[in-house]
């Protein structure tokens, strides 16, 4: 089933928070034990869905976990994301002692792959597993600032860097699907800074690779203002677009298909963070109420909820977004 086949079928809106962090708070765990711990991990996932009960749900978000697999050096604060520290690939020959390594033997590796194992088999709702983008895990090898200059001094560098990085997502993907994901979202950050030409060719043709290979419902994520490239994400041949609340919905939704799901996009510290519960229904309302005539659309958040969001206000987050379609509904009738 395709994902927009999912929306079409719906009643309401389908209301799916990125909330992976908020949940170390219901198990009393810091980001780091989880991101370790694939039993305190899925612990951490099932008491947001026991709690919020969401339409559907993702584990942690980690853009470090592929990056760690190769060997790279990772920070693993107690309480924020982790991030990759050193960026090594140089030359084209600097890849080759990433070459002889299978990142499917790494422990993070398949303590993710377990997490999601454990939320296939006691989770009724669609399950959501995070893999980074080619671009981004390229960048991670690079260096960002390295490969921004690459793309232009040294095109074929990069993107030997990036079709190396396809391989290794589309095994790790491959693993979260057997494992019993029903949907993966392709985190490419890094990608945010590049023309539409660009994308394309340093990253769309190889995201449209990977989700060729893959037998799930696919979302494409990308942080920042990725207003210039909705097309070129839409070409990618991904099932949804997952994007950043600095992107004007309303005003991109007719540029996006109506077979792909536009999804988001809530402010996660300005308002999931910042605001009342009040203020999130508010933010929640208005954006429902402009995005009315846009069938292809999931209420969600811009990015993964921060871990200090207030549980209160992902309550409301939910309770507005389930409430919209019922009452537009009952008013009609």
């Amino acid at each position: 089933m395709r994902l927009i086949d999912i929306v079409r079928q719906s009643p309401r809106r389908l209301v799916i928070p990125l909330m992976g962090y908020p949940g170390a708070r219901l198990t009393n765990s810091t980001i780091r034990q989880n991101e370790f711990n694939s039993d305190l991990h899925y612990r951490s996932i099932y008491k947001l869905v026991e709690r919020f009960d969401p339409d559907a749900v993702f584990f942690i978000m980690d853009l470090s976990v592929e990056a760690g697999a190769l060997g790279l050096q990772v920070r693993y604060p107690l309480s924020e994301s982790a991030t990759v520290e050193h960026h090594p690939v140089k030359t084209l020959a600097d890849l080759e002692q990433y070459e002889v390594l299978d990142p499917l033997f790494d422990a993070r590796i398949r303590s993710y792959i377990e997490t999601m194992k454990l939320m296939a088999k006691n989770l009724n709702i669609p399950k959501g597993g995070y893999v980074i983008g080619p671009f981004t895990l390229a960048g991670l090898l690079m260096g960002a600032v390295e490969i921004a200059t690459a793309t232009i001094t040294e095109p074929d560098l990069v993107l030997s860097v990036v079709n190396f990085a396809e391989n290794i997502i589309i095994r790790y993907a491959k693993e979260l699907i057997r494992a019993g994901a029903d949907i993966i979202a392709i985190l490419e950050p890094t990608a945010t800074f590049l023309s539409p030409k660009a994308f394309a060719r340093f990253s769309g043709a190889s995201v449209s690779r990977i989700v060729r290979f893959l037998d799930a419902m696919t979302i494409l994520h990308i942080c920042g203002n990725t207003t210039h490239l909705i097309e070129a994400m839409c070409e990618t041949g991904v099932q949804g677009l997952s994007l950043d609340s600095v992107v004007d919905f309303p005003a991109v939704a007719s540029r996006v298909r109506s077979d792909v799901v536009l999804i988001g996009n809530i402010a996660p510290v300005q308002v999931m963070v910042n605001e009342t519960p009040d203020g999130v229904k508010r933010a929640v309302n208005n954006l429902l109420e402009a995005m009315e005539p846009y069938p292809n659309f999931i209420l969600s958040t811009g990015c993964d909820l921060p871990l200090e969001t207030p549980l209160e206000n992902i309550q409301a987050f939910m309770e507005a977004g389930k409430a919209w379609r019922l009452r537009r509904a009952d008013s009609a009738a």
